[in-house]
C-alpha cells in the first residue's frame, strides 16, 4: 500500500466537495458579469519583494518563499490584490477607470492547519480600482452580498468598521505609522491590551479603549456615538462621516444584516478606509472580506490610485453550506447512463448518448462491460436518474427501455419520441 500523503495543510477535494467548489467559483463569476467586473488571472508564483511590500508582518512571515534557478527570491502568492495592482500599474495602466476586476483560485499561507484554514485555499476576487467615491465601497459590499444570496447561504452578518477611525486618533495623538501598524496587528487578533500598551498617551488609550467597547446593529445610533467620541479628531470624525455615507447607500439598496465595530482591524497593513468581513456567528470564522486601499497601487510604482475590494474564502463557505446541510450545489438536472445490453448494439447505444448529451443532458455510457444488472447497480449507486436500455428487439422496433432508477419504473418509449418524453421527465 502506497504510504503517499498530502502536503500538510493541503488537501484533495474530491466528489461532492469538489462539485461544490465548483458551483460557487461558478456562481462567484456569474456575480462578476452581473456587476461589470472582467475576469483575469494572475500566476501563483510572483516575486517576494512584490508579495511583501505591503502585505503586514503576519502574512510575510506564513509566505512559501524559495529561490529560483536564477537566483531570484519569489514566493507562492498569500492574496490576490498585490498581483491584481500590479496589473494596474503595467498591462493595465491606460485603460480606462474604474477597472473593475475579478479573480478565482488558489492562495497559499503556511498557517496551523485546522478547520477552515489550510496551507493551500480557494478564495474568489473583486477589485475596483481607480475612485475613492463611496459608491465604489458599496458596490463591493453589495457584490459581497449577491455572492452570498446566491450561494443561498443562510444567517450571514457583515462586521463593518473604518481603520480611518483608529489611524485618525493615533496620529492625531502623535504616533508613528510602524506603531500604528503594529497596534492595528494585535487589535485584528482582539489582542486589545497588547494593543493598548503600545499607546503612551493616556487620553489616546481611554479613547481607543472606549472606541472597542462601541458596536452595535443599529448603525445609526452606533455612528452617533462614534461621532461623540471622535468629535475633537478631525481625521477620525471624516472616517466616520465616510463610513455614515457608505452605509447610507448600503441600507437604501439591499436588505442587509450588519454590525458596525469601529474598533475592527484586519490584518493586512494597506488599508485605508472601510473595512467588513463577512460570517456566520455560529462558525466563528470570516467567510470573506475586504476594504479599502488607497496607497497600495502609488506603492508599487503607479499613479496614486483609489481601489476598494474583496475576497471570499470558497473553503469556508463549503464548510458553512455543510453546517447547513446545503453543500450539494451541483446541477440539478436529470442524469442518464445508456447501457446496451449486447455487443452488437454498441453502436447505435453510443450514438444514443452522444445525441443526449448534444440536447444538454448528463448522460454516461457504459464502459467497463458489465451485465445490465451490475450496470444499474452501479448507476443507482452513483445517484443517476435514469437508465436508458438499448436491446436488440426494442432496437429493431425503433424503441429503448427507460428505467425510473429513483421510482423503480420502466417503460419502452420510441427513439422518434424520446427526447420530447425526457424533457417532460426534466421537468418532473
Amino acid at each position: 500500500m502506497s504510504t503517499l500523503r498530502t502536503v500538510r495543510g493541503m488537501r484533495d477535494l474530491l466528489g461532492k466537495e469538489a462539485q461544490t467548489f465548483t458551483s460557487v467559483i461558478a456562481k462567484a463569476q456569474a456575480t462578476a458579469l452581473l456587476f461589470g467586473f472582467q475576469e483575469v488571472f494572475t500566476p501563483h508564483v510572483e516575486s517576494l519583494d512584490l508579495l511583501s511590500a505591503k502585505s503586514g508582518d503576519e502574512i510575510r512571515q506564513r509566505m512559501f518563499i524559495f529561490e529560483d534557478l536564477g537566483g531570484r527570491k519569489v514566493a507562492l502568492r498569500p492574496e490576490f490584490t498585490a498581483s491584481i495592482a500590479r496589473l494596474a500599474t503595467s498591462a493595465l495602466r491606460t485603460e480606462p477607470k474604474p477597472l473593475k476586476l475579478f479573480s478565482a483560485g488558489t492562495v497559499y499561507r503556511y498557517d496551523e492547519p485546522q478547520r477552515g484554514r489550510y496551507r493551500e485555499f480557494w478564495q474568489s476576487n473583486f477589485e475596483l480600482i481607480g475612485t475613492d467615491k463611496p459608491e465604489a465601497d458599496t458596490e463591493i459590499l453589495l457584490i459581497t452580498n449577491k455572492l452570498m444570496q446566491t450561494i443561498n447561504l443562510q444567517g450571514y452578518v457583515f462586521k463593518i468598521g473604518h481603520v480611518g477611525i483608529i489611524k485618525g486618533i493615533l496620529s492625531q495623538d502623535g504616533v508613528d505609522e510602524k506603531t500604528q501598524n503594529a497596534i492595528l496587528q494585535r487589535m485584528d487578533k482582539k489582542e486589545y491590551d497588547l494593543a493598548l500598551k503600545l499607546v503612551e498617551s493616556e487620553k489616546c488609550k481611554n479613547t481607543l479603549q472606549r472606541l472597542i467597547d462601541i458596536k452595535g446593529e443599529n448603525w445609526r445610533d452606533t455612528i452617533e456615538q462614534v461621532n461623540a467620541l471622535v468629535a475633537e479628531y478631525e481625521k477620525a470624525k471624516a472616517a466616520a462621516e465616510n463610513l455614515t455615507e457608505i452605509l447610507n447607500l448600503v441600507t437604501a439598496s439591499t436588505d442587509i444584516s450588519l454590525i458596525v465595530e469601529p474598533a475592527f482591524a484586519r490584518g493586512l497593513e494597506y488599508y485605508t478606509g472601510v473595512i467588513f468581513e463577512v460570517y456566520i456567528p455560529q462558525l466563528e470564522i470570516a467567510l470573506g472580506g475586504g476594504g479599502r486601499y488607497d496607497r497600495l497601487i502609488e506603492a508599487f510604482g503607479g499613479e496614486p490610485t483609489p481601489a476598494v475590494g474583496c475576497a471570499h474564502g470558497i473553503d469556508r463557505i463549503a464548510i458553512a453550506l455543510q453546517t447547513q446541510n446545503a453543500s450539494d450545489l451541483s446541477d440539478t438536472a436529470k442524469k442518464f447512463v445508456v447501457i446496451p445490453i449486447t455487443e452488437s448494439v454498441k453502436v447505435d447505444a453510443l450514438k444514443l448518448t452522444q445525441s443526449l448529451r448534444n440536447h444538454g443532458y448528463f448522460a454516461e455510457f457504459e464502459l467497463m462491460g458489465r451485465k445490465m444488472g451490475k450496470s444499474l447497480e452501479d448507476a443507482d449507486k452513483r445517484g443517476l436518474d435514469y437508465a436508458v436500455i438499448v436491446g436488440e428487439r426494442e432496437l429493431r422496433e425503433g424503441n429503448v427501455v427507460i428505467k425510473d432508477l429513483k421510482k423503480r419504473e420502466q417503460t419502452t418509449l420510441s427513439i422518434s419520441e424520446l427526447f420530447e418524453q425526457i424533457k417532460k421527465m426534466a421537468c418532473e
